[in-house]
């Protein structure tokens, strides 16, 4: 097949529109257009008043040599590429060997998956519990329905932190042997609707990735691969730099010599575990800072103009990034149109704040995060220190928020003047428990404050309303990223312990469901093979 790229079309444009253009650019007849394929759908709204779908099209013509040839120069026309996904390995019958994935968050779920569709029979163990039950001990958290359980919240159990996002599926992490449509393809196969495949920036919302999640648990198990829940791994055990297993918190021993460390961005209790038994851990960068809402109206008439609400365009985003005159680089984050701010804490008398959306993104108030970029500069001395950085941060915005998991707000306008907010505005705030309006600049290190306020200025010059007034300021987002990087070799091994593989946003190595889950996938890869080698088996 071929592929053509940059076919631009109006908004409102017929069907045959596409078969048109294609004719055109390839310079056949109809007769010689078998078929064709839409591969990606966006949008250039550069222009407000003529915003363009832009295509990327798979054709099927009975002259692909010919317009080959006479187009070889053309950079819009190529060979469609083999994106089929093929299996490194195949576990023998006989094989004894059974692997451990640790978190079943989309890195783990990706890399269980992948082991169980070799037929290696993977383990998985999860210290949260399964999709159904922790998605009512969160929303009941978030409804004060129930206690906080810091074994089932935001963060923790089946699905991972991704589950209550916005499901976005896009990652600029380059992909050259097409891991991410493997990554898609496997949603779609769970009960993701089809367009994620060719859709720019797809997502697929928090209430549909709970269905998905639980029918990816059990297309793993009818392969043989089993999952425990409410098993939260409490020790590992290194014998001469090789790992040997693992021990949960109800004293049961498992042994295995392959370990998939695939825990997640805030499993800092199992951080601490690694560090006390020597696996190597450094210090990463993350960023710090405050959910930012408006009006999703004001977006969608930022960006779209006359065209906004179009159904094709749905809930405008956006991607903004300041550098500050005192060298720090303020940008926007997990942005999620038509979504809420949610209480995304893991630990009691903490608090955190996150980002999500459902599949219609159909809420009054657009979100995200507005983050400043730290280093290990600014919490030097050790490796873990990021995480102790993050603890005072996350303790001072509970007590800013009254000591009951309401979170401290502040109006945007009441920030930028540097007083205390005491009421609300004409934006009503989205995160529950509650928000109780204060003065945030007693929440981050001076630095940030001073960031932020520059950045939120001139993110006004871009999006007319940004720093209106009324816009609320929920404070505070810590857990951007992981804190830590648990480095690995080239064969995905850790630097320094043989049989344990890092894995995903928790080591250090992703960022986001697609980029997790392509690193799930690189990794299993990676165990299959070095099990297949140590057990004089043919790979």
């Amino acid at each position: 097949m071929l592929r053509i790229t940059e076919i631009k079309l109006p908004l409102d444009h017929p069907e045959s529109a596409i078969a048109d253009s294609i004719l055109k650019k390839l310079q056949i007849p109809p007769e010689e257009l078998l078929s064709y394929t839409i591969f990606k759908r966006s949008y250039d709204a550069r222009k407000k008043g003529q915003i363009l779908l832009v295509y990327i099209v798979d054709v099927e013509t009975t002259q692909e040599k010919q317009v080959l040839d006479r187009l070889k120069k053309d950079p819009h026309v190529m060979v469609t590429p083999d994106m089929n996904y093929r299996y490194v390995a195949e576990a023998p019958s006989n094989l004894t060997v059974r692997p451990i994935v640790i978190g079943t968050g989309p890195c783990g779920m990706f890399a269980g998956l992948m082991l169980a569709q070799m037929g290696f029979r993977p383990l998985l163990l999860e210290r949260g519990k399964e999709v159904r039950d922790r998605t009512a001990d969160t929303f009941g958290f978030w409804q004060k329905k129930t206690e906080f359980n810091p074994e089932s919240n935001a963060q923790f159990g089946e699905g991972g932190a991704g589950t209550f996002s916005d499901g976005k599926l896009y990652s600029q992490v380059k992909d050259p042997q097409h891991y991410g449509r493997k990554v898609l393809t496997e949603l779609v196969n769970a009960g993701a609707s089809p367009e994620i495949l060719y859709i720019n920036k797809p997502h697929i919302g928090t209430f549909k990735l709970v269905g998905i999640v639980q029918n990816m648990r059990k297309k793993i198990e009818s392969l043989g691969g089993e999952i425990r829940f409410q098993t939260r791994v409490e020790d590992i055990h290194i014998e001469n730099g090789k790992v040997q297993g693992v021990t949960t918190a109800s004293g049961e021993y498992i042994a295995s010599n392959y370990i998939v460390l695939a825990v997640g961005h805030s499993a800092r209790d199992t951080f601490e575990m690694l560090f006390s038994r020597g696996v190597y851990i450094e210090a990463k960068p993350f960023s710090i800072g405050f959910r930012v809402e408006h009006p999703q109206t004001i977006i969608d008439r930022c960006r779209f103009g006359e065209s906004s609400g179009h159904k094709l365009l749905g809930a405008a985003d956006y991607k903004l990034v300041h550098h500050c005159q005192n060298n720090r680089s303020v940008y926007s984050f997990c942005m999620c149109p038509g979504g809420l701010v949610v209480a995304a804490a893991s630990e009691p008398g903490r608090l955190v704040t996150n980002g999500m959306s459902q599949y219609s993104r159909n809420e009054r108030n657009a979100n995200s995060g507005i983050v400043v970029g730290i280093t290990p500069e600014d919490y030097p001395g050790h490796p873990l220190a990021g995480i102790e950085f993050q603890r005072r941060l996350e303790e001072r915005a509970f007590e800013l928020g009254g000591g009951t998991y309401n979170a401290p707000g502040q109006l945007v306008g009441d920030f930028l003047a540097n007083r205390p907010s005491t009421a609300l505005g004409t934006v009503q705030p989205s995160y529950t428990p509650g928000v109780v309006m204060t003065d945030l600049s007693e929440s981050l290190p001076d630095f940030a404050i001073a960031a932020i306020r520059e950045a939120l200025g001139a993110f006004d010059k871009q999006i007319k309303g940004f720093a209106m007034d009324d816009a609320v300021l929920t404070g505070v987002e810590t857990r951007t990223s992981s804190p830590i990087r648990i480095k690995r070799q080239e064969d995905y091994q850790s630097l320094n312990t043989e049989g344990i593989y890092p894995a995903g946003e928790g080591a250090g190595y992703a960022g986001g469901i697609l980029s997790a889950g392509i690193d799930g996938i690189k990794v299993a890869e990676a165990v299959a093979l070095s099990i297949l080698r140590s057990s004089n088996h043919k790979v």
